[in-house]
């Protein structure tokens, strides 16, 4: 078998492509987390412009989780899927994905956006942790002008969502299941 680029050129060329290859699917997942972030800073920014009152919980939270876009559908058993990012210190240090269930008398779909304040850090560590669900009575603030203002933290969390669309009343956020991978 003979190369036309001798044998010496041939191995290098080969020896570079094994190189370069690796690099490929790199440079995709730096880019594909690059557009994931970009999301996460247009929701951190929609939900300070509709209620520049939420502007408190990013200063005071010791983290939050934003999630751009949640997808949540039902017919009599529900369920909705999101990913998104944990922030901490003003820093993207992980990505998050939230899974929830839920049955009873529920029909339709929406998506919407969701942010999870901290207000501790053993909360914090507790979600970081795989130890952080919400439990049934849990709900969202439906953030729209001013509603902020009288929103406590509920067991270390406080939890604000914008419609994006869809039909379906509810800002229940019971059930939620997150996952954690550090970056």
């Amino acid at each position: 078998m003979s190369f036309p680029l001798g044998a010496s050129s041939a191995l290098a060329l080969v020896a570079g492509l094994m190189i370069i290859q690796p690099l490929a699917p790199s440079a995709a997942r730096a880019s594909a987390l690059d557009n994931e972030h970009e999301e996460v800073l247009t929701t951190v920014a929609t939900f300070k412009t509709k209620d520049p009152g939420v502007k408190k919980f990013f200063d005071d939270a010791v983290g939050y989780a934003v999630l751009p876009s949640v997808g949540k559908g039902a017919v009599g058993i529900g369920g909705a899927y999101g990913e998104g990012e944990l922030i901490v210190n003003g820093k993207a240090i992980g990505k998050i994905s939230m899974t929830q269930l839920t049955v009873g008398l529920q029909f339709g779909g929406q998506a919407y956006s969701e942010i999870i304040f901290f207000e501790k850090k053993t909360t914090l560590d507790g979600f970081k942790h795989g130890d952080f669900a919400f439990a049934a009575q849990v709900s969202a603030v439906a953030l729209t002008s001013g509603a902020s203002a009288n929103s406590p933290y509920r067991d270390g969390v406080a939890v604000f969502t914008v419609a994006k669309g869809g039909l379906m009343y509810e800002a229940s956020v019971g059930g939620q299941k997150f996952t954690f991978k550090p970056y």
